[in-house]
């Protein structure tokens, strides 16, 4: 009769509501952490922090690849079910890891790695200038903080919604935006696709376990990533490349990389032998 009962799990939803939740606390670090790095930043050291930036955006994903290599050689009921009952192996299709396991630690790193956000200044001094004088800065937080205190909620609202959809369509027409929205949505399409699709492709194609299908996606793929973010950010400033300069070379190596990627048509595996389907029962 147990094995009658139907799976009722409503854990679902926690896991749903914990990614929405992440998903929050992550989306500003980019924007406005860029924004943080161009207010106090030198125009020509401003590419070489942004490259580090996204370099470091890069080896959080490598180190994550690494931790979920290792979650996925211990069993999903890790501390329940005792190692020695277990008579499946990793690379056995009915194998599950502690894909839980990896959540927790990310959530303890994110929370510890959270509490410096607290103590960082509203604003930074421009990089190379002196700071203002301390009698100006205070009268003109006063000045703020009456204006907003004769301010209400609504109005203030009201007044952010009154300029918002002339903003939105603003930047719907300019056409430099538009173009590096669609550039970065392939780009994350192309990206999000292969992380998806290869780690299960590696364990079909060349009979892998998980655990090393996810450790050869992060070791092939990151570390140039990584390299290439910085080592671009440094370019940019020893050679102090504007804007129209950097538009071309990011337009001739993207290029290059499809030219390079168009060249796996070539690249051609042999098929498994599937039983009944490439090859006979017997």
């Amino acid at each position: 009769t147990e094995c009658e009962k139907e799976p009722g799990s409503l854990l679902w939803i926690f896991v749903m509501v914990g990614n929405i939740v992440r998903g929050m606390g992550e989306t500003p670090i980019m924007p406005l952490g860029i924004s943080y790095l161009e207010d106090f930043a030198k125009a020509e050291n401003s590419p070489f922090y942004l490259g580090c930036l996204h370099t470091a955006t890069v080896i959080g994903p490598f180190l994550g690849f690494l931790l979920a290599s290792f979650c996925a050689e211990l069993f999903v009921d890790l501390g329940s079910v005792d190692a020695e009952d277990i008579t499946i192996t990793a690379t056995d299709a009915r194998w599950v890891g502690a894909w839980w396991l990896g959540i927790l630690i990310c959530a303890s790193l994110n929370l510890l790695a959270g509490i410096p956000f607290w103590f960082l200044p509203k604003s930074l001094v421009k990089e190379g200038e002196t700071s203002e004088p301390e009698e100006t800065t205070e009268k003109g937080v006063v000045l703020l903080q009456e204006n907003e205190a004769k301010q209400t909620m609504y109005e203030i609202a009201k007044g952010k919604l009154y300029y918002f959809l002339p903003y939105l369509k603003a930047l719907f027409r300019n056409p430099v935006y538009m173009l590096f929205v669609c550039i970065t949505v392939l780009q994350f399409s192309a990206f999000n696709g292969m992380i998806s699709f290869m780690p299960k492709y590696l364990e079909q194609q060349f009979g892998k376990s998980a655990s090393d299908a996810i450790f050869l996606i992060g070791v092939y793929n990151l570390p140039v990533i990584c390299v290439g973010y910085f080592f671009g950010g440094l370019f940019m400033k020893k050679f102090k490349i504007n804007i129209y300069q950097a538009a071309n070379i990011g337009f001739w190596v993207s290029l290059l990389e499809y030219l390079l990627y168009f060249t796996a048509y070539w690249t051609v595996c042999d098929t498994s032998p599937v039983a009944g389907l490439t090859v006979s029962y017997e």
